[in-house]
């Protein structure tokens, strides 16, 4: 592991884009060469990698690419059918055929029966959520995404119907919005954009799929099944002692990258209420909310930074203290199911909050 360190670790020259790997927008990916070089060098051939917060599922995908016994826990439902579309093989073929197939039969309902579609619109969302989409989304693109899952839903075969959702996801979180009225989606901070012409989702949709469909050709079949779960990191449903590599990246202090509020856009209409994602982005690790969690003794060097916040700004110290609770009961579950004499690799980026330095790799350390 010393060697490891000592070694050079930026891998930013390299591509990231193979296998799997891209076929969706997420914020703050850690490059894949990364937890490759701890795979490789600290397992060996069915050893088993767990990510507690895997994200965009980058090392669960190099942990099965590697064969390695890949394990995936996350409670964003946008990361949890990332990870598993990014590490089940299909008949490329026929995921091709599918995927033109939806988006034919997609096009026939919108030219065929509107007033079906809008009345399938109306059925289809509560108020606060319908209200959300009305905002974010112009009425012919919602006439074309009902169409679009319609479509999908018909799709009988569970990682086929998968991987078609990961695509209509795709075609809305994106650096320009996609679809949607915003902008910036990519990146976690959305702003609504007047006037911005409408792309079509038909269109997008179709472009989306050629290019999932390429890039799941790269993805071998002959790799041990990788296993994608929901799951809390602060109590993971593992037993002792059975994972010989953890490696991970830890979301930011305070929501400093705020994942769940742009994934909200593509996964109210995945079927996900907004009341229900809104008490989901509490939950995730680093919120704002201070009311939902129970406060751990921490360590005097993390203990001094999070007073020195909480002399600045009370609030702001009070979510910070949330935070390293949180990533202190992460910590003590990760100890907890790693083997004897194994490693766990936290990659950590700091934040800054009311102009402080959160220091998270000293604290975390």
């Amino acid at each position: 592991m010393a060697h490891l360190l000592a070694e050079d670790l930026d891998f930013h020259q390299h591509t990231s884009s193979y296998a799997t790997h891209n076929l969706h927008a997420f914020p703050a990916k850690f490059l894949p060469q990364l937890p490759r070089r701890f795979i490789d060098a600290l397992t060996d051939r069915h050893d088993t990698v767990l990510d507690p917060m895997m994200g965009s599922g980058t090392t669960v995908l190099e942990a099965y690419l590697a064969d390695r016994r890949s394990l995936g826990f996350d409670i964003d439902p946008l990361a949890l059918l990332l990870g598993a579309v990014k590490v089940t093989p299909l008949d490329v073929t026929r995921a091709a055929a599918i995927g033109v197939a939806a988006l034919e039969d997609a096009q026939r309902r919108l030219h065929v029966d509107s007033d079906a579609l809008r009345q399938a619109l109306d059925r289809r969302f509560d108020p606060r959520s319908r209200a959300f989409i009305d905002y974010w989304f112009s009425p012919a693109t919602q006439l074309e995404l009902t169409a679009l899952l319609l479509a999908i839903e018909t799709v009988p075969d569970a990682p086929l119907r998968r991987f078609l959702e990961l695509a209509f996801s795709a075609i809305i979180i994106t650096k320009s919005g996609g679809v949607s009225r915003a902008r910036d989606l990519a990146h976690t901070r959305p702003h609504r954009v007047a006037g911005k012409p409408p792309r079509s989702a038909f269109e997008a949709f179709r472009k989306r799929v050629q290019q999932n469909v390429a890039s799941l050709a790269q993805l071998p079949a002959d790799r041990t099944p990788a296993i994608v779960r929901a799951g809390d990191a602060q109590a993971l449903p593992l037993p002792d002692t059975s994972v010989d590599l953890i490696v991970t990246s830890p979301p930011y202090a305070s929501n400093a990258i705020d994942y769940m509020r742009a994934h909200k856009f593509s996964l109210v209409w995945l079927g996900r209420p907004i009341a229900a994602l809104t008490q989901r982005r509490k939950d995730c690790i680093g919120g704002e909310a201070v009311d939902v969690t129970r406060f751990e003794s921490l360590p005097a060097y993390t203990e001094n930074t999070v007073q020195r916040l909480e002399t600045m700004h009370p609030k702001k110290g009070a979510v910070l203290r949330r935070y390293y609770s949180e990533m202190t009961r992460v910590i003590r579950e990760m100890v907890r199911v790693l083997g004897h004499d194994r490693v766990a690799v936290l990659v950590v980026g700091s934040s800054v909050m009311a102009g402080m330095n959160t220091m998270t790799h000293e604290c975390l350390a």
